[in-house]
Formats: C-alpha cells, structure tokens, sequence
C-alpha cells in the first residue's frame, strides 16, 4: 500500500473511531476509555503523517514504533470497550480488525525499514 493510501486509511481509522465513541451513551467509568480510544486511534494518523517526513531511516523507524504502539493501545480499548457494549458488539469488531490490519502493515513495514537500514550499513 502506497504512503498516500495509508494516510488515508489511518484518518479514516480515526474518523469511524471518533464516530462509534460518540454514539455511545455517556457513563464516567467508560468516558476514560473513550477519551483513550479516540487520542490512541487519532494519534495513529498523526504519527504515521510524521513518520512520512522523518528526517532519516532511524526517524522514520522509531516514528513508525509510535504508530505500532498507539494503535495497540487502541485495539487494547477497543476490548474494554466490548465488555461494557455486548450489544455493540459487531461494530467494536468491524474497528478491531481495521485497527489490527494496520497493525500488522507498521510492524511489517518496522522490519522492513530495519533490513534496509542494516544494508545500507554494510
């Protein structure tokens, strides 16, 4: 997937993120989970936005590791959020998945920026 897609695909993660959130009724207990769910999920685009403009190979490496770390800690929320919403259910999973493709797209494009950079140092 080309850099231009994936940007788009993060801020769409973000967006439908943010949506579901606002749907849900408000209770204290699941406001911090929301608050966290939607700055990890928007913080994903943010990050993979200034990984595109990292000023070197280990720049883009670590700014790439923050990409793989927030949209973890969003897959983490989504699942708090599936043991309050059994009903929602279906709709956590939809995010789940997007989430856990973009995931597993960072942690491959981290391996392949690191046998890169070990190559050019060679």
């Amino acid at each position: 997937m080309d850099k231009e897609m994936f940007k788009k695909r993060t801020k769409q993660f973000a967006i439908n993120t943010a949506k579901f959130c606002k749907s849900l009724q408000y209770d204290a207990v699941i406001k911090s989970y929301i608050d966290q769910v939607v700055r990890a999920s928007a913080s994903v685009g943010a990050n993979y936005r200034a990984a595109c403009r990292a000023k070197s190979k280990p720049d883009f490496i670590n700014k790439l590791k923050i990409v793989e770390e927030e949209t973890d800690e969003a897959l983490y929320f989504f699942e708090l959020l599936s043991e309050f919403y059994e009903e929602r259910k279906k709709e956590l999973r939809i995010l789940y998945k997007e989430g856990d493709e973009i995931l597993s797209m960072t942690v491959q494009s981290i391996n392949t920026a690191n046998v890169n950079l070990k190559n050019s140092r060679k």
